[in-house]
C-alpha cells in the first residue's frame, strides 16, 4: 500500500450578514494549515465565488462541479465555518457533489476580546445549524473533538490527523477486493463468514484453489529469475540459519506465485489456508510470505480468516503500519488485565524486538519437522496499541466488530511462536463481550492509536455496529 497524498475538498461556509473578511481570511489559514499538513485541497477561487465560500446556491452549485471534477482524488471534506455560514448551501454542495467521502465540520471560536460586528463569528451557532441540515439530508459526517477549533490549533492538527485515518479508513474498505488462497480449514468454523454481507458493503472475495497455487508452483524451475528475486528478498527480510536450501526454494516459489496472483487480480489483501495442508503436499509453512506481505501493509491472515484480514486492513489504513493477527490465547498470571497474545507465526517483522525464521513447533508433532519450515518467530516488542475485529453476523444481516487501545508489555515470557503479553484495561469485561456475542478467538493488532478513527469509520460511515472497548 502506497502512502497516497491526501486531498481534501474545502467548503468554506459564509453568510453576508456576518463580516466577510472572515470568511477570506478563514480560507487562508485553513488552506495554509492543510499545506502544511501535507494535505491538498480542492476550493473555490474568489474569482469563482465571493471570498471564494459558498453562500448561495449558484455558488453552491459551482463547487460541487469542482469537487466532482476532481472526484478521483478526493479522500475527505472539511466544511470550515470562519463565520455562521449558510448551513443549505453547504448541504447543497455535498449533495450534489456525491462525492460518498467522510466529512469534517470545523467552526472558528471567537475572540471574547473582539466581539463587535466587524468580528463577531457565530460559528459556534453556525455549526449547529449546518449539521442540523446535513442531518436533514441524509449526508454523514464527523465532528471535532472541541466545539470550536482554531485551524491553526493543535487541537486542530490532532483533530485533522483523526480524520485522514478515518478517511483512509473508509476510503480503502470500499471496493476492496480480497484474496481467500484455499479452502477453510475444516476445524475452523469459527472463521466462517459471509461473501454477500462482505459485498453489500463493495469488498469482494477472489477465490483461488490451493491446488491452482500448487500447481503454478510445480511449473517453475528453481532457477526461474523470478523466484530468485524472491528468494533474495526472505533472506533479506529475516534470518534463516538453519532453514535448508530446499525450503526456502519452495518459500520463494510461493511468495512468487501468490505476488503474481494477487497482482493479475487486482487483489489487495489476502487470507492463506494453512493447518495442514500446505505442509503435508508442499513442505513448508506459508508464514514468512504471509508475514512480508502485511509488512509491507498488504495484510495476510492465516487458517483463510478473510474478515481476520480485513480487521488487519482498516487498522494499517488508519496508521499506515503493519497489522498483525493474533489469538487471544492465554492468560498471564492471575492479572485479570493482562492476556498472552499469539500466533505461530506470520507477525510482520515490525511486530518484534527479536526475530528469526524457524520451524512450526505445533504442526511439526504431526507432519515432520523438514515439513514445517518458515515461521517468523520471537517475542513482540512493548508498545502502545490498538486492536480491532469485524464478523459478518449472518443472523442479523450486518457486520459488526468492536475496536480498543492497550498495550504490548515486557512481562516475562518463556514460549515458542510469535507472542506477546498485552495489558488492556478492563480486559475481563471485553472477554465476556466477545464469549457472548460469538466472535471469533482471532484478533488484528498494530502499533498505534487509532482505535477511535478505526470506529468513526465503521460506525459513521460504514453502518457496521462496532463496540469501542473502553470509550
Amino acid at each position: 500500500m502506497s502512502h497516497k497524498k491526501m486531498t481534501m475538498g474545502l467548503i468554506i461556509g459564509n453568510r453576508g450578514f456576518f463580516p466577510g473578511q472572515l470568511a477570506q481570511s478563514g480560507r487562508e489559514e485553513m488552506m495554509r494549515v492543510l499545506a502544511q499538513a501535507e494535505i491538498d485541497c480542492v476550493v473555490l477561487g474568489p474569482e469563482e465565488s465571493k471570498h471564494g465560500a459558498v453562500e448561495t446556491y449558484e455558488e453552491a452549485k459551482r463547487c460541487a462541479a469542482l469537487f466532482r471534477k476532481n472526484s478521483d482524488r478526493i479522500d475527505g471534506v472539511i466544511v470550515s465555518l470562519p463565520n455562521f455560514g449558510d448551513e443549505r448551501a453547504i448541504a447543497d454542495t455535498l449533495r450534489l457533489a456525491r462525492l460518498a467521502v467522510p466529512v469534517l465540520v470545523q467552526a472558528t471560536p471567537d475572540n471574547a476580546a473582539k466581539m463587535t460586528i466587524a468580528f463577531r463569528r457565530d460559528s459556534f451557532c453556525g455549526k449547529m445549524s449546518a449539521c442540523n441540515n446535513l442531518r436533514q439530508y441524509g449526508i454523514p459526517y464527523s465532528l471535532t473533538r472541541l466545539h470550536t477549533e482554531s485551524p491553526d490549533s493543535e487541537d486542530f492538527q490532532k483533530d485533522l490527523a483523526w480524520f485522514a485515518a478515518v478517511c483512509r479508513v473508509v476510503n480503502g474498505i470500499r471496493n476492496l477486493r480480497v484474496g481467500s488462497i484455499g479452502a477453510r480449514p475444516s476445524a475452523f468454523n469459527t472463521v466462517r463468514y459471509s461473501e454477500r454481507l462482505l459485498e453489500r458493503y463493495g469488498i469482494s472475495t477472489e477465490t483461488v484453489d490451493l491446488s491452482e497455487i500448487l500447481g503454478r508452483i510445480a511449473r517453475l524451475k528453481d532457477d526461474d529469475a523470478g523466484v530468485q528475486g524472491k528468494l533474495a528478498d526472505i533472506r533479506k527480510y529475516v534470518t534463516t540459519g538453519g532453514v535448508p536450501d530446499a525450503a526456502l526454494i519452495k518459500m520463494a516459489k510461493l511468495g512468487y506465485v501468490i505476488d503474481h496472483w494477487m497482482k493479475s487480480t487486482d487483489v489487495k489483501i489476502s487470507a492463506v489456508q494453512c493447518w495442514t495442508a500446505m505442509e503435508e503436499y508442499f513442505g513448508v509453512v506459508p508464514c514468512t510470505i504471509m508475514s512480508m506481505m502485511s509488512n509491507n501493509l498488504l495484510p495476510a491472515a492465516c487458517e483463510v480468516d478473510v474478515c481476520g484480514t480485513i480487521s488487519m486492513y482498516a487498522l494499517a489504513l488508519a496508521s499506515e503500519t503493519p497489522s498483525a493477527l493474533l489469538d487471544w490465547n492465554n492468560n498471564y498470571g492471575d492479572d485479570p488485565n493482562k492476556a498472552v497474545c499469539f500466533h505461530c507465526s506470520n507477525l510482520p517483522k515490525h511486530f518484534f524486538q527479536d526475530v528469526r525464521m524457524d520451524f512450526q513447533e505445533i504442526i511439526a508433532g504431526t507432519v515432520g519437522k523438514e515439513n514445517t519450515f518458515g515461521t517468523v518467530v520471537g517475542r513482540v516488542k512493548p508498545g502502545a496499541m490498538s486492536f480491532a475485529r469485524f464478523s459478518t453476523d449472518d443472523t442479523a444481516g450486518v457486520i459488526r466488530g468492536y475496536v480498543g487501545e492497550g498495550v504490548f508489555t515486557n512481562d516475562p515470557l518463556n514460549t515458542f511462536g510469535g507472542v506477546g503479553v498485552v495489558q488492556i484495561p478492563e480486559l475481563q469485561k471485553l472477554l465476556r463481550y466477545i464469549c457472548e456475542n460469538g466472535f471469533e478467538h482471532h484478533v488484528a493488532a498494530n502499533f498505534s492509536i487509532t482505535a477511535g478513527a478505526v470506529h468513526e469509520a465503521a460506525v459513521r460511515y460504514m453502518g457496521w455496529p462496532t463496540l469501542w472497548h473502553g470509550n
